[in-house]
């Protein structure tokens, strides 16, 4: 039998005997085992500190974020890319997830989707990757033709490529201009890497995303000051953050985030410096978004 050179794909020492255990020991293996995925991405932060400085230049030209992946890995990317909006709103047109095998992929498996070189760099050509774009390829075993192929044509077409894979070694990391090695090794369930492979690739993305949208503005402190508040959770939320950054009382705060369109970075402007919102909003705009540099805190 040959022996696949990929860690992830490799059998796990530890549990030769994982259909025997009892529910605590089951559950205490597989929870157990993901510590290591933390660990992956601590690794990897000198490397996710490079993508950052990177990328901002290009996300502050109107530049946009493409994700591309296969399978679980794909499916993280459509889920990181979909957050983004609620959170910070971000515009949804400013970041696009590709998945091999399209839409249909996110629930069910395509076969052979993620095979097709060709089709990654169909997608991304059709997608209209350019210059000022950032894709973050990710792929667990760093080998995925449909991830390769997205790779090479968005190098060709200027693009800043980010390359994410749980092995080390592999083409992906080589095609990257930025390679993030999440080195997660081999699965409690030997080759299912929506474990701890999925989960440092949940994390690294999360870490990566939110960390560009801090420096480009979309967070005063450690607030979530861009927040957009559509439903009635998000709107308690918004007075909540409204009136912390502000120390406002309830109703200052409501009367605040009415005239500024629910915009909390447009209600905190506004109540810090006693303005309207016409003119929060054009001390926001002047700060490139900036809540700290538009109330002068530099």
């Amino acid at each position: 039998m040959t022996t696949d050179p990929r860690p992830t794909e490799g059998v796990h020492p530890d549990h030769p005997d994982l259909d025997r255990l009892d529910p605590l020991a089951l559950v205490r293996a597989l929870a157990d085992d993901q510590r290591l995925a933390v660990e992956a991405v601590r690794a990897a932060t000198p490397a996710l500190a490079r993508v950052v400085e990177a990328a901002l230049p290009r996300l502050e030209r109107g530049g946009r974020l493409v994700y591309v992946g296969a399978g679980t890995s794909g499916r993280l990317g459509v889920l990181d890319a979909t957050e983004l909006t609620p959170t910070f709103s971000w515009p949804p047109e400013r970041a696009v997830p590709l998945i091999a095998g399209g839409e249909r992929a996110i629930r069910q498996a395509v076969e052979g989707a993620e095979d097709r070189a060709g089709a990654g760099a169909g997608d991304v050509r059709a997608v209209g990757v350019g210059p000022d774009d950032v894709l973050i390829a990710v792929a667990a075993s760093g080998t995925t033709p449909y991830v390769l192929g997205a790779v090479a044509a968005a190098r060709s077409l200027r693009a800043l490529t980010v390359g994410m894979a749980n092995n080390p070694g592999t083409p992906l990391l080589a095609a990257a201009d930025h390679a993030v090695l999440l080195d997660t090794g081999p699965e409690v369930i030997s080759g299912s890497t929506r474990l701890k492979a999925g989960t440092a690739q949940k994390i690294a993305l999360n870490t990566l995303s939110s960390a560009l949208m801090v420096r480009l503005g979309k967070v005063y402190g450690n607030l979530m000051v861009d927040v957009r508040a559509t439903n009635a959770k998000l709107e308690a939320r918004a007075l909540r953050l409204t009136r912390h950054a502000t120390d406002a009382g309830e109703t200052e705060a409501k009367t605040a985030l009415t005239a500024a369109g629910g915009r909390v970075k447009t209600a905190v402007v506004m109540l810090r410096l006693g303005v309207d919102a016409g003119e929060a909003e054009a001390r926001l705009a002047a700060a490139g978004g900036h809540a700290r540099m538009a109330l002068g805190e530099g």
